[in-house]
């Protein structure tokens, strides 16, 4: 008799030790499933995030955003919180819109070289110009100049004047753009490449091997198709600009008016 109460007493025993097994394996499997679930704060690029923005400008501009993602969503790496101790940091690659922000994606220093910083809004153009059309040595990045071309006039009338005009070669010069800002100058191209080196016996210029030397400007939209066109059609020359000058875009002068353009 004592040998069965004692045999029934150990298997309650087991039987309300296994129990709480199960209930205690349940509720932890119930709160990892609960902490997958919950929230967690991540950064996301909002827009592009250019290479060299530091996390800082990245904020206070909109380009990223803070949201709330499920924990299991969560990538390895991602940026955590933006605080004094990081937001100096920069991206150190171009960052697309819509990405996370990885930790591993800041640091002190871009990857690779940047050739240029083009203003928002803005499309960097090369010119290549002689020392003379870009005012020898003494344009350099930050200045403002006016570029001027030059053309063969063709008049398109059918008239005895035009085809008098036509024949006689006569060349023109006015204003393409009046104020535009140089963000470069060398005669490597933006991707970085050196010049190719000179021919043995061909003569240099000390910029490069081509004769001329790139000048990159920053220019509108809306601009940019004026001045490729000037490139590929027109003879460029460019003029630094002083403070307050007041240009004419509208003026015109020619191998028929040069004196009384200039008022002589």
């Amino acid at each position: 008799m004592n040998r069965r109460i004692l045999a029934i007493i150990v298997a309650l025993a087991l039987a309300l030790g296994g129990g709480a097994l199960v209930i205690m394996y349940a509720r932890n499997a119930d709160a990892r499933a609960i902490a997958a679930e919950a929230p967690a704060a991540v950064w996301v690029a909002q827009q592009p995030v250019p290479a060299g923005t530091t996390l800082k400008d990245a904020q206070r501009t909109g380009l990223i955003a803070q949201t709330a993602v499920s924990s299991k969503a969560v990538p390895v790496g991602a940026l955590e919180e933006i605080n004094a101790d990081n937001n100096a940091l920069l991206a150190t690659t171009d960052i697309a819109a819509g990405e996370y922000l990885l930790s591993a994606r800041f640091g002190t220093t871009p990857a690779g070289t940047k050739a240029i910083e083009v203003p928002t809004g803005m499309l960097a153009i090369s010119v290549a110009l002689s020392d003379p059309a870009r005012v020898g040595k003494f344009v350099t990045p930050g200045s403002h100049i006016a570029i001027y071309q030059s053309y063969k006039i063709k008049d398109l009338r059918d008239t005895p004047e035009a085809k008098i005009l036509n024949e006689n070669d006569i060349h023109g010069t006015s204003l393409l753009l009046g104020d535009v800002l140089v963000i470069g100058m060398g005669d490597a191209p933006l991707a970085g490449a050196a010049a190719k080196p000179a021919a043995e016996g061909d003569t240099t210029t000390a910029q490069g091997a081509s004769g001329d030397f790139l000048v990159t400007v920053a220019v509108k939209p809306t601009e940019a198709p004026v001045l490729v066109h000037g490139v590929n059609n027109r003879t460029l020359y460019a003029a630094l600009r002083g403070s307050d000058v007041k240009l004419d875009p509208s003026l015109e002068v020619s191998d028929l008016n040069t004196r009384n353009a200039v008022g002589g």
